[in-house]
């Protein structure tokens, strides 16, 4: 099994591979069995909503409280097993698996100013879903090392623009956030998804179609919502 392999395994899926690494200790890949480390790690995920069409089209048929999730994992599931690897998820916590720094190994991307990793082409529209674990070592595309776009970012347009101001020196605000976003005042938020992140310029031509924005705020709303 090679890249090129897995790549295209992971397409069919409905998904996009999203580089990968070798991991060491401080990783913290989990073993894959007593003694048997992972040598080879792939992630998979979303680019510019690629991934939107195939969900949508088997959303119906899935009963769970989170369509996503189950879709996700029964796609990865799937071509682990075709491809002789173990499927890993950055739900399903606690304790949550560390894809955030998986994600800086496998790809040139770093924290934006609001928190979310920005990619150089794809800015703030990708997600990683979940990731292919090999016993065996795999070798990679060469690393991409361009450095942030966020660095040469003049006035930083995501930190002005949240109606709220949810993102500052203390960081995220996520109570404020759905707070907003869940009232009368919030429909663009509901609507277009997170206003910040619609203010950064990199990669704006990949934003989430209306029915993908509507969707992932509906999901994030319902889960960080208050009961009343």
């Amino acid at each position: 099994m090679d890249y090129a392999q897995v790549d295209r395994a992971i397409e069919a899926a409905g998904m996009v591979a999203r580089g990968g690494f070798h991991p060491a200790p401080e990783d913290g890949v989990p073993e894959l069995g007593p003694g048997r480390p992972a040598r080879t790690v792939i992630l998979a995920g979303d680019v510019g909503g690629r991934m939107w069409p195939a969900f949508a089209a088997a959303r119906a048929n899935l009963a769970a409280a989170d369509p996503l999730d189950a879709w996700t994992r029964a796609v990865l599931a799937d071509v682990a097993e075709r491809c002789g690897a173990v499927a890993l998820f950055p739900f399903g916590g606690p304790p949550y698996l560390p894809f955030q720094r998986w994600a800086r190994r496998a790809e040139p991307v770093a924290p934006s100013p609001i928190g979310i990793l920005i990619h150089p082409d794809w800015g703030l529209w990708h997600a990683y879903r979940g990731a292919l674990a090999f016993r065996e070592t795999v070798a990679l595309p060469p690393p991409d090392r361009r450095p942030s776009p966020c660095l040469t970012c003049r006035g930083k347009p995501c930190l002005a623009t949240c109606p709220v101001d949810a993102f500052g020196p203390a960081g995220y605000d996520v109570a404020r956030c759905v707070e907003h976003a869940s009232g009368p005042a919030g429909g663009a938020c509901a609507q277009r998804g997170c206003l910040a992140r619609h203010a950064c310029p990199v990669g704006a031509e990949h934003r989430q179609s209306a029915a993908q924005a509507v969707f992932h705020m509906a999901a994030f709303l319902a889960a960080h919502r208050r009961p009343r």
